[in-house]
């Protein structure tokens, strides 16, 4: 991969670890963790390095506070549901830097893990601030990123930590660049991509790169009305982005047999989760409705495409799966994949979301735990915060 890994670090009992995981989850109405998976990642390397003796320092974002404190964001919680699930005792410490913090990791024992308050409670951590770094650096004698959801951030605690300490990928970090390593590297074919979302302008180069190395592309999800009105059909009143259209009708061109669009959509007279639905054929969406979801022609035509593909790369929902009405597209695309004998990864973000609401995440080669980093990675992208684990330095 060319990244050291935990077994390249000296540790022994007592070493202070410091380790970037990404426990930005979820909390509900009353301040506690309401979907853990995140946490659960991460748990193999904590449990790796307390088994060693360490004492692991846990840092990690939560939200978006834009550099100051904020109550709700504290990581207070997220300790607490750590502690359930570590067997090694978990501490919280209400600060992230500085005297406080470095008197917590200085009086735990071997073994343990010590949580710090949030890192962009801090403007340094955006703003990769050398003096916040080597303020974060002090507290430790190794670092360990194993927060592959933010690799694609040039942030102090990604970027301008690891240039000043012993460093190496954790393993959930080494397990996401290896699978998707494969990906880059030219996977067994037939080649599959299904890309869904919001934008196209998010996910044009993607999408540009995608139908350049793949047998097929399929697209699907909010953006697919672009391709649909770039064709000549009509999307009624769902949102187009006009200033897309010239590029749609070029991938499209490029894209000849091997792009595949929807054939029939679930169509509604509002964009609501309770609004009535009907499929129609994507000629006879009505002036007035607004694409919600693929239609069931479209799933089968999904099924048949993919039969004989050897590996699929999935990312992007195909409707507005949040809502039950409009989800079973999405749903039965993540069933459909589960059932394949082909390879698949799923590229994070709302595609990993519905595999785990659909209980099927077990059943994929690599589900990815970052969307935006996954997404840059395999189009050949260097990530900062993987790029700076292999970069000479570090004292």
């Amino acid at each position: 991969m060319g990244v050291p890994t935990l077994q390249d670090l000296p540790i022994t009992r007592g070493s202070r670890v410091l380790v970037r995981v990404d426990h930005n989850v979820p909390l509900d109405e009353a301040g506690h963790v309401s979907d853990d998976t995140r946490l659960v990642e991460s748990l193999p390397t904590l449990r790796a390095l307390t088994a060693r003796g360490a004492v692991v320092i846990v840092l990690s974002h939560l939200g978006r506070p834009g550099g100051t404190p904020h109550p709700a964001l504290s990581l207070r919680p997220v300790a607490a549901r750590l502690q359930q699930l570590m067997e090694a005792p978990v501490s919280f410490v209400p600060a992230t830097v500085g005297d406080e913090a470095e008197r917590a990791v200085a009086a735990a024992a071997p073994g343990s893990v010590v949580v710090l308050e949030n890192l962009r409670f801090h403007r340094g951590e955006a703003a990769n601030d050398p003096a916040f770094a080597e303020a974060l650096a002090r507290l430790g004698q190794f670092y360990v990123n194993d927060a592959f959801g933010t690799a694609h951030r040039a942030h102090a605690s990604t970027v301008g930590l690891p240039a000043r300490l012993p460093r190496a990928a954790g393993l959930l970090v080494e397990r996401e660049l290896r699978a998707l390593d494969d990906l880059r590297r030219g996977p067994p074919r037939p080649y599959w991509a299904i890309v869904g979302g919001a934008k196209v302008a998010d996910k044009l180069t993607l999408l540009e790169h995608l139908l350049s190395q793949v047998d097929g592309l399929v697209i699907g999800g909010g953006m697919a009305n672009t391709f649909l009105a770039a064709t000549g059909h009509s999307v009624g009143a769902s949102r187009i982005e006009a200033d897309q259209l010239d590029a749609a009708r070029a991938l499209v061109q490029a894209g000849g047999d091997r792009l595949v669009l929807p054939q029939d959509v679930v169509a509604a007279r509002a964009f609501a989760a309770d609004a009535a639905r009907r499929v129609v054929p994507v000629d006879a969406v009505g002036p007035d409705e607004v694409v919600m979801d693929v239609g069931p022609k479209t799933l089968e035509r999904l099924a048949q495409v993919l039969a004989g593909a050897a590996t699929v790369f999935w990312n992007g929902p195909l409707g507005v799966f949040e809502w039950p009405a409009f989800a079973e597209g999405t749903l039965a695309t993540a069933r459909l994949l589960a059932r394949l004998p082909a390879r698949v990864v799923v590229g994070g973000g709302d595609s990993g979301a519905a595999v785990a609401q659909a209980g099927l995440s077990a059943q994929f080669a690599h589900v990815s735990t970052g969307g935006g980093a996954a997404l840059a990675y395999i189009q050949g992208r260097e990530l900062p915060g993987v790029a700076a684990l292999g970069e000479g330095g570090g004292r």
